[in-house]
This record gives C-alpha cells, structure tokens and sequence, in this order.
C-alpha cells in the first residue's frame, strides 16, 4: 500500500513539473516559423535567450522577442528590431503586453517606450 502511494505521488509530481514547463514555455515558443532574418537576429542575440535550448531559439514568438529586445537589448538591437519588424508592429505587441494585468517590463522600459511609441509610431496615436 505504501509503494503505490509513494508512486502515486511521484506521477503527481511528474505531472505539476509537466504543467510547469508547459506554463514557462507558454507564448515563448512559436507555432509558426520566423523569417531568415528574424533567426539570424535571434541568433546574434543568442545570450539574451541563454535559458532556452539551442535547437528552440530560433522559434521564439513574437512577442516574446520584441519583450526581451526591448527589456534586456541596447539601442542598436532596438533599431535592428524596429528595421525587422517595424515600429508599428512592435509598438502594438508593446501595447498588448503592458495592457495585461502581469507586466514583465521594468517600469523604466514601460515609461520610454510608452513615450517613444506615442511620438515614433504611427498606429498608437491614441494611446
């Protein structure tokens, strides 16, 4: 009785670390695939990913980039992202994200590029 229950509580735990890495994982990996030049982008800002394995970098989503870009990148990986994906585009992932009830930005990466968006990118005039 006692082995069922102590293996019984190892598929437990198994299934909450299964529902862990699903959760981690959830709107960072991408279903589609990037362009050439968003990989190679990825792949020259493969540091600022170092917690994701290799093999999966290169089909991060989305926002996922454009979040870690903006948070953790300096001024000419912001400008190479903006040349890729267009400030528009960027700009409305930003508004996404902020617009949730859990932020990952830093307040200060909130505060500029609210006000960079709002003067430089043309779909969030009225934000």
């Amino acid at each position: 009785m006692q082995r069922c229950l102590h293996e019984s509580r190892k598929d437990e735990s198994r299934a909450v670390d299964d529902a862990s890495s699903a959760f981690i994982f959830e709107g960072v990996i991408n279903n589609k695939m990037n362009s050439p030049e968003i990989k190679e982008f990825i792949r020259e800002n493969s540091s600022l990913f170092w917690w994701i394995k290799e093999g999966e970098k290169e089909n991060i989503s989305m926002e996922f980039l454009v979040e870690t870009i903006l948070n953790y990148g300096d001024e000419k990986n912001v400008k190479k992202l903006f040349e890729l994906v267009g400030i528009d585009r960027v700009a409305g992932i930003f508004y996404k994200q902020i617009a949730k009830r859990r932020v990952n930005y830093f307040p200060q990466v909130v505060n500029f590029f609210n006000l960079y968006f709002k003067k430089n990118a043309h779909g969030s005039i009225n934000r």
